[in-house]
């Protein structure tokens, strides 16, 4: 048989060092890899895959799409020229070598310009806040879990001291129970205790990571709750953040759906966008709560009705 096939490479300890900034950049892709199914297209042509064209409006803030070549793209660039009534720029700068263009192109003349929000800020701010403070809360809890394998720190007074305290330990490392007969290793031993306090320091961690990661799942409209009462919670409690779950994505799907409706007034596409994945469940989930409350104030007002006739 021949040398085998390394399938999957062997990473040393070193190779991704658990750097603060190592850390936030790991937790922007992460994210940006589990907004990537937060939209689902509908009838956009070969040249404009879904994948890109929601990475460019969630890391750009917003994305051009016009026609090169006969075929339509979305390009990321820069804004500009005289605003128009609104201080809006007039103007987006495009520059691809793979597609040889090098181009000034007007908004809403040549080609359609889709912002991520109304803001045009894309996510990269929000998921970089998060993920300074995870990352900071990250070391901290490392920090804390390797201090909490010393249960107290010892201290010796002299190096034959030191010995014996060392020997004692790796004694009790190998499982071995020693003895200790000199009273000149009690005199120069000193121990000070440090488990409690490290065992505290990790449970607050736990539970910051948890409302920071529940915080900014429910920012991207995920409800995500998280329970700092350390006891059961009852249903009411849980919808409560359920109202602030939908303005931004409501807002970036409306943009979305602004963007796709003049491409296709432009280019006689026909594109669509909604919702998808967890962010379609919830949308099913509240038109349903929206629905039943509806209902239930319609039956309200009949019985009230009927009361009053008799």
């Amino acid at each position: 048989m021949g040398d085998t096939k390394v399938l999957f490479p062997t990473f040393a300890v070193k190779a991704q060092e658990q750097t603060k900034e190592n850390l936030i950049n790991n937790f922007i892709r992460y994210m940006l890899s589990r907004t990537q199914s937060m939209f689902l297209y509908d009838g956009l042509p070969k040249t404009i895959p879904a994948k890109w064209l929601e990475f460019y409006l969630q890391t750009n803030g917003n994305v051009f799409v016009t026609k090169v070549n006969e075929n339509l793209y979305s390009f990321t660039g820069g804004m500009g020229g005289a605003p128009n009534e609104y201080y809006l720029p007039t103007i987006y700068t495009v520059a691809n070598p793979a597609l040889n263009i090098s181009k000034n192109y007007k908004i809403d003349v040549d080609g359609v310009l889709i912002y991520n929000d109304a803001s045009n800020m894309g996510l990269i701010p929000l998921i970089s806040k998060y993920g300074s403070l995870l990352a900071e809360n990250y070391i901290s809890m490392r920090i804390a879990s390797i201090m909490a394998r010393a249960t107290a720190l010892i201290s010796a007074s002299d190096d034959n001291t030191k010995r014996s305290a060392e020997q004692y330990i790796q004694k009790l490392v190998e499982g071995e129970i020693s003895i200790v007969g000199e009273n000149a290793f009690f005199d120069g031993v000193k121990v000070q205790p440090t488990r409690q306090a490290g065992i505290t320091g990790i449970t607050d961690l736990i539970e910051l990571e948890q409302y920071l990661k529940a915080s900014f799942y429910n920012e991207i409209g995920l409800n995500a709750n998280y329970n700092m009462k350390r006891e059961a919670i009852n249903a009411n409690e849980s919808q409560l953040n359920n109202d602030a779950l939908t303005p931004l994505i409501d807002q970036m799907l409306t943009e979305r759906k602004n963007g796709v409706e003049k491409i296709n007034d432009m280019f006689e596409t026909n594109i669509s966008v909604e919702f998808n994945s967890a962010w379609k469940e919830n949308e099913i989930e509240h038109a349903a709560e929206i629905e039943e409350i509806k209902n239930g104030g319609e039956q309200s007002n009949q019985l009230d009705d009927e009361s009053g006739g008799g």
